[in-house]
């Protein structure tokens, strides 16, 4: 689908992807928001998706990594730094870097399940990817990861941090796919709203935009392609506060960002949204881009009609999931360096 095409208010798809389909019946009891306990999913997404799990033929290799962290307003923050080849060859002198928020329903993942992905995108980008290692819920609830991501972000803009790594504080991105989509959905308005500088843009992965209950995504692709619908609401239910902590309700500004009014999502930074076709969040996804180009903002729409949930994560499986993760990566040149 070209990010040209008007955007509509719900999506397609068409027949999944072979190597999908592969992928899916090699791993059977690999599920997103599963009958398994939490636990046990983190442990299975490390088993599978972990780069120290990766077979050597399946790693993309990359200029450098640096581990560090931030000192955050709940406590240490790591953050890993995937340098591209580029910057290291002394061919890039003042990068972007894109603050990444991976996805997992709040509740699984981790940044080793995510550095295959991060690494394609610094490498076909030009631009440093950070992943952040956020506190997750339900030990740790609604504001803190948004807290914590505000703070990277903060840390970044700070040309006294990002200078010395080759970083330009001018071009600090955000980004996330799922849950991470969500987050980077609310920081953005959390820091228009607060008077806070804005990000040079958002990359947003099948974000979960808001509960996709009544959408016929949800319908369609309830269960067996990675993310279970269902299972959305646990994540939900572990993220949110309960009494006697301050609570939000879900239709919160910064909890539901594709909830809200046209009216009130005007003025946001340039936002590229990626969506597949297999994918329970597909549809309320489309929807928070189609009320973004409705609201005046810069949006472009790329659509995987044979595509599922977590493509940045398959990708070492799938080529139909790298070339989308190529192109997440082209988009991030082209808001970045205006080139792609």
């Amino acid at each position: 689908m070209s990010p040209r095409t008007p955007i509509p208010q719900t999506g397609d798809r068409t027949t999944l992807a072979n190597s999908i389909s592969t992928f899916l019946k090699d791993n059977p009891d690999l599920h997103l928001g599963g009958d398994d306990d939490f636990h046990q999913e983190r442990r299975h997404h490390l088993e599978v998706f972990g780069w120290h799990n990766l077979p050597e033929s399946k790693r993309t290799p990359i200029g450098d990594v640096e581990f560090t962290a931030v000192r955050g307003p709940h406590g240490t923050i790591p953050i890993r730094l995937f340098y591209p080849k580029a910057m290291i060859e002394g061919n890039l002198k003042s990068a972007a870097a894109l603050v990444y928020m991976h996805g997992g329903g709040y509740t699984v993942g981790s940044v080793d399940e995510f550095e295959n992905g991060l690494r394609v995108v610094a490498e076909e980008s030009g631009a440093v990817t950070v992943g952040v290692e956020y506190h997750l819920a339900p030990e740790h609830r609604f504001p803190i990861q948004l807290d914590e991501f505000s703070a990277v972000v903060d840390w970044f803009q700070d040309p006294k941090n990002s200078e010395p790594r080759g970083i330009d504080s001018k071009l600090i991105f955000g980004g996330g796919d799922s849950a991470g989509g969500n987050m980077t959905e609310a920081l953005t308005l959390r820091r228009k709203d607060s008077g806070l500088r804005p990000l040079a843009g958002q990359l947003l992965l099948y974000p979960e935009s808001r509960i996709p209950f009544d959408t016929q995504a949800g319908v369609e692709n309830n269960s067996g392609l990675y993310l279970e619908c269902n299972g959305i609401f646990s994540f939900a239910d572990h993220y949110l506060p309960k009494a006697p902590a301050k609570t939000v309700p879900p239709s919160h500004r910064y909890v539901s960002p594709g909830m809200q009014k046209i009216e009130d999502l005007k003025g946001q930074p340039q936002v590229s949204v990626f969506t597949c076709g297999f994918d329970p969040l597909r549809d309320v996804s489309i929807e928070y881009a189609h009320k973004l180009d409705k609201a005046g903002v810069d949006v472009r729409w790329f659509h995987y009609p044979d595509l599922t949930h977590g493509f940045l994560q398959m990708a070492p499986w799938s080529i139909e999931a790298m070339n989308a993760t190529k192109e997440v990566a082209s988009e991030l040149k082209r808001m970045a360096y205006g080139k792609q």
